[in-house]
């Protein structure tokens, strides 16, 4: 069928001025003090980088889900402790969840404060991101054809977003690198901005929504906002999913960079980010104090347990790893395979860790209270409320444990 449509091209980024209204200038600030402060004051799990793992992985699950990979962090941690194993992972949606943690992990140690932001790098998280899936040829090549949101699968004449055609996008990724570089807006801002424009150019087959969100963090790091511990942002916006879709599409206005329409897109969306930002964080915080209840659970029901020895370590990375296997453990502690079995048999013997099979007859072990703890964040984080009894899930979960 023929038919005629509009392709849209963005504004580039780097020079364009932003201005903002005093009620987003104040979403920004406290965006920004609540990232911050979450890196700052998460004590409890600090130093083991358990809570960065953590929210790692929370925040792959979230972006996921926003793609429509439902899955529960259970299956994800049991597919990642087969792969562990050499097993193939023949959940097919939870392979696709770990390569977006894979892809997720690289970002956060690609870019460092001051670090550049490039478009090798971005190439580099989409193949990561596909790595494995049907899609894998696709993996960290720029799209050669013109692609588009929604309508037919056969042409874009009902579609309800057409981006740019393909020979433009090499030039707008550059740009986008270029502005990710910069230092003059707000880092909330930027970050805000810098995934809406990525999304506007949508410039893989696959892939772009979760490209673009780790897009989101890589900022935040290179910014020195979130240089330790991630907010699960994803998730929250996976709870907004419709209010999150709606304002990135009203962001790609059409006319001047400096209109009217421009500027209050603009803000909208930013403010929704920041709102977001400022949500996730508050609910890791309480997370995090959970975590702490349940490892000084742990240890009472051990008794005394001797400083820095294998035992004590294992449980300080267990609420990061709490599917593992003996060869894990051991590789995670340093330590040799006897050593780290005697420490994973007490865990069991004290009923803080219970054997499971992984794959076809592997073994493996797993710490129920540390994942249902997870699956709580899961829930809490989909209720607009922070709350799934009062405030129903907007969304599926897992669940309740």
């Amino acid at each position: 069928m023929s038919c005629e449509y509009d392709a849209y091209l963005p504004d580039p980024l780097v020079a364009r001025e932003f201005r903002f209204d005093g009620r987003t200038v104040a979403d920004l600030v406290d965006a920004e003090h609540a990232i911050v402060s979450l890196n700052r004051e998460a004590i409890a799990l600090r130093g083991t980088e358990v809570l960065a793992r953590m929210l790692l992985r929370a925040e792959s699950v979230g972006s996921s889900w926003i793609e429509g990979l439902e899955v529960g962090g259970r299956r994800v941690l049991r597919a990642e402790a087969g792969r562990e194993l050499g097993e193939p992972v023949t959940d097919v949606t939870a392979s696709e969840v770990l390569g977006n943690i894979d892809a997720m992990a690289y970002a956060t140690e690609l870019v460092n404060v001051g670090d550049p932001i490039t478009t090798d790098g971005l190439l580099e998280i989409h193949r990561r991101l596909l790595a494995g899936s049907r899609l894998q040829e696709h993996g960290g090549r720029i799209r050669a054809a013109q692609n588009w949101i929604g309508g037919s699968s056969y042409n874009p004449c009902a579609a309800a977003f057409v981006p740019p055609p393909p020979e433009a996008v090499p030039a707008l990724l550059d740009d986008l690198a270029a502005f990710c570089v910069e230092d003059e807006l707000p880092a909330v801002a930027q970050a805000a901005i810098a995934h809406a424009q990525f999304e506007a150019i949508h410039p893989f087959v696959d892939g772009n929504g979760r490209t673009g969100r780790a897009l989101i963090h890589m900022v935040l790091r290179r910014r020195g906002l979130a240089t330790d511990v991630l907010p699960p942002v994803s998730l929250i916006l996976a709870t907004r999913s419709r209010d999150y879709i709606q304002a990135l599409s009203r962001t790609r206005f059409v006319g001047p960079a400096d209109s009217e329409e421009a500027r209050a897109s603009a803000d909208e969306w930013i403010s929704l980010f920041a709102g977001a930002c400022i949500r996730a964080c508050a609910d890791v915080t309480d997370f995090e104090a959970r975590i702490d209840e349940i490892q000084r659970g742990w240890r009472e029901r051990l008794g005394e347990i001797r400083p820095d020895s294998t035992l004590e370590r294992l449980l300080g990375l267990l609420p990061a790893a709490p599917v593992l296997t003996v060869q894990s453990a051991a590789r995670l502690l340093g330590r040799s395979a006897q050593t780290a079995n005697q420490a994973v048999s007490r865990l069991v013997d004290a009923g803080v860790l219970r054997q499971v099979t992984v794959g076809r007859r592997n073994r493996a072990f797993e710490a129920p209270e540390a994942i249902d703890a997870f699956t709580l964040l899961e829930r809490r984080l989909a209720s607009p409320q922070s709350d799934t009894l009062t405030s129903p899930p907007t969304r599926r979960v897992p669940r309740r444990p």
